[in-house]
């Protein structure tokens, strides 16, 4: 069936469908160059230095966030008054965690992802536990670093 009005012409839509295709094209294009060329914009660091007087001063059996990278990390102080230090993003699609002191658990909103205070995995869908890191500390300061990893105290 021919329509007898069009409010585009074959040519204005197959043009306008080339131009987009380009458009879609040469922006991906640009995106991995760019992404080849700084590569290291979405990297996490090996290791974080913080305050002792503040994250030691914490109450037991609660959590205080400091920036690991571009995401969070959580400095854990657990009823008996053990520390830890785990990465603040669940293992499944990398969402954002809360510790639940009343239930001393970490919680994924996204996929009700449940995590113990020793972050292991015990109930959703995240396939591990989360990422731990070691605690240094070296007079006033508290380095919270990946398992691993190098760091020279003598410059920190």
């Amino acid at each position: 069936m021919k329509l007898k009005y069009s409010l585009i012409t074959r040519r204005q839509f197959l043009n306008t469908l080339f131009g987009g295709s380009l458009i879609a094209f040469f922006s991906g294009t640009l995106f991995s160059l760019f992404k080849f060329a700084f590569p290291t914009l979405d990297k996490e660091p090996d290791f974080v230095v913080l305050d002792k007087n503040e994250f030691a001063a914490i109450p037991p059996n609660s959590t205080k966030v400091f920036a690991w990278g571009s995401v969070l990390g959580l400095f854990l102080k657990r009823a008996d008054g053990t520390v830890a230090a785990y990465k603040g993003v669940c293992t499944h699609m990398e969402c954002n965690i809360a510790y639940r002191p009343e239930e001393q658990k970490f919680y994924c909103a996204c996929h009700q992802g449940w995590f113990n205070d020793q972050g292991i995995n015990i109930e959703g869908p995240p396939p591990k536990p989360l990422e731990h890191f070691e605690i240094l500390e070296k007079g006033e300061k508290i380095i919270i670093a990946r398992k691993g990893a190098k760091v020279d105290l003598a410059k920190v």
